[in-house]
């Protein structure tokens, strides 16, 4: 057998283990979440300080005794363009790290279906708009997130070599931009829209005459919430398989200005908001092609704006509790 070829799609054994890595993240909780609306009784999961997944002997170990049947690899070092530019060894290092040692142990220990998650800064900073998924590998990174990249990069061609050399029906996805409950709200640390919901509120509270965010707010953006992005995950679990990776977003774009403003309406800021464009940009547009994922039977559901209501809702509830 090779590539799968034998492999049909269907439904999931509702109580065969199921492994979440990555279960606390902003993607990981809401598959979670998903998964227990939708009837899994063994969930599997670990937070990185029961396991470090960047430990090869705790990880092998971890799949020996508990012989998960399924896997969603969802944990990763994630972070915005500050992040990336500032640690991209830590990127790089990290990510290949978490990810090779997860899927070695998954091939050791027979897991019978695996979704590795990826992102859409895999594709070339010029590619053509929307992205096809046939755009990997065709053009130079956006330098601001290279590394992390191109640990992703080396995440999809590691389940397309499991599915040639050992014939497991393993699939990737990769999601546009994502947001929702559990996010990275960190002033440092945090990408382009938990970033803004934090300036905004905060500016809200204070009453700041003016929010200033980098770069021209020019750059076109898709947006997708965390909770469809979790109905995406096992929808293409349940009805894909294929060795080419599977693009996640809802379609449309907006610019950051549009997201920017749409966000002190929702919060409910009223001052000045400046740019300072001598701060980077980063990628001048990603708009994804979801052509793959609607052929296999899936479209996004949460609009933009009621995304956005519910995640600063989330926000103002649990930001006393959040990291960083």
């Amino acid at each position: 057998m090779s590539d799968g070829e034998d492999f049909t799609p269907g439904p999931l054994g509702r109580d065969a283990t199921f492994y979440v890595a990555g279960h606390r993240g902003l993607v990981g909780s809401a598959i979670w979440r998903r998964l227990e609306v939708e009837g899994f009784t063994n969930l599997l999961g670990r937070t990185s300080a029961e396991l470090d997944l960047k430990d090869r002997d705790a990880t092998f170990a971890f799949f020996a005794e508990t012989q998960p049947t399924y896997v969603v690899l969802a944990a990763a070092k994630v972070g915005g363009i500050m992040a990336n530019s500032t640690y991209p060894v830590d990127f790089l290092s990290d990510n290949v790290r978490i990810q090779t040692n997860v899927i070695d142990a998954a091939i050791a220990h027979g897991v019978k279906r695996l979704l590795f998650l990826g992102s859409s800064c895999i594709y070339p900073k010029f590619a053509p708009q929307p992205i096809p998924e046939e755009a990997l590998l065709t053009g130079h990174l956006e330098e601001t997130n290279d590394a992390y990249a191109i640990a992703k990069i080396a995440g999809i061609l590691h389940i397309q070599a499991a599915r040639r050399q050992y014939g497991l029906p393993w699939i990737s996805a990769m999601p546009t931009n994502l947001y929702g409950p559990n996010d990275n709200f960190s002033p440092t640390g945090s990408h382009v829209l938990p970033a803004l919901i934090r300036r905004y509120d905060e500016a809200s509270r204070s009453g700041a005459p003016s929010v200033t965010n980098w770069g021209t707010g020019t750059p076109r953006r898709e947006f997708l919430h965390a909770d469809d992005m979790a109905d995406a995950c096992l929808h293409l679990l349940e009805h894909y398989d294929g060795p080419t990776q599977v693009n996640v977003g809802t379609g449309t774009d907006v610019t950051i200005r549009e997201i920017a403003d749409t966000i002190a309406h929702v919060t409910g800021y009223e001052g000045q908001t400046l740019w300072d464009t001598t701060k980077p940009d980063g990628t001048p547009q990603k708009l994804l092609d979801v052509s793959l994922l609607r052929d296999a039977g899936w479209t996004s559901q949460i609009t933009l704006k009621e995304g956005l209501s519910r995640t600063v809702d989330w926000y103002r509830e649990h930001r006393d509790q959040l990291r960083g």
